[in-house]
């Protein structure tokens, strides 16, 4: 049986980088079943003075120590935190005293920077890439087209929709897509749409019997689904897009952030947030 241990992620804010962080180091120990617990929007006293409770209770309840990995700016508030019974572990004390030694300038230790409406330049990019990826999803819409940062072409239910939104919610990237279908292997050429955008192309592709799986579950029993239809477009479309030079990547074993993060740097996007 692997060693069970809760893990605590503690933020001032919403908790997002402190959970990225911390999962990230947990992911690297194969022998222990982790419990995760994010605990956002801790910025008093005396929610601090229940979260350290709660975290004793739970290292008593399970007889082992908490591991507990911490975002939090206000010196008093994580003190408190520290306090209990866990492992804790500070990412901003870790990495901001030796910044400050070496820039020679004190951190501001504002609670909420990464995260927050405080750049609102930031976040009216992040809104309008979202609303951009919806609008232009699955060929709905040619209009502004040209205003895409990048439209990603691929047979249907590659991948494409995801990869778009999560472009445009962690990168402020303009993202549309387009769907390759049997007219366009027929005639062999790109949609009318995307011939003056080539440069804006980049291409999805996947496993055949992997494409079969997820269309099952949408269409289940259709001639969509089957196994030849499948092959068939994707053979079609990687021949499309070589004929094209449009640099195109399997998503069948690449996660969504894994995808994304390729396309940006291949493609040498620039991203808008952070």
């Amino acid at each position: 049986m692997p060693d069970k241990r809760t893990a605590f992620f503690i933020s001032d804010r919403t908790g997002i980088t402190v959970e990225m962080l911390g999962h990230s180091l947990l992911t690297q120990f194969d022998g222990v079943e982790f419990k995760q617990v994010t605990i956002p929007f801790v910025d008093t006293v005396e929610k601090a003075a229940e979260v350290a409770n709660h975290i004793n209770q739970v290292g008593l309840a399970e007889g082992s120590c908490p591991l507990v990995f911490s975002t939090l700016v206000n010196p008093e508030i994580s003190s408190i935190i520290a306090a209990a019974n866990a492992l804790f572990m500070d990412f901003f004390q870790v990495f901001t005293d030796p910044l400050e030694n070496e820039l020679g300038v004190k951190s501001s230790h504002t609670v909420g920077r990464s995260h927050s409406f405080s750049n609102s330049y930031s976040y009216q990019s992040r809104i309008e890439a979202v609303n951009y990826a919806l609008n232009h999803d699955d060929g709905v819409s040619t209009r502004d087209l040209n205003q895409a940062d990048v439209i990603l072409v691929g047979v249907s239910r590659c991948g494409k929709t995801p990869t778009c939104l999560y472009m445009a919610l962690l990168f402020g990237i303009r993202a549309a897509n387009y769907p390759l279908v049997l007219e366009d292997f027929s005639s062999m050429t790109l949609p009318a749409q995307l011939k003056p955008l080539r440069q804006k192309l980049y291409g999805l592709t996947i496993n055949p019997e992997r494409l079969q799986h997820i269309r099952n579950e949408r269409k289940p029993g259709s001639s969509y689904a089957t196994l030849t239809n499948c092959q068939f477009e994707i053979k079609e479309a990687e021949a499309l897009m070589r004929q094209e030079g449009i640099h195109y990547i399997d998503t069948t074993t690449k996660s969504i952030e894994e995808i994304a993060t390729t396309i940006l740097h291949q493609a040498n996007l620039e991203r808008h947030i952070y």
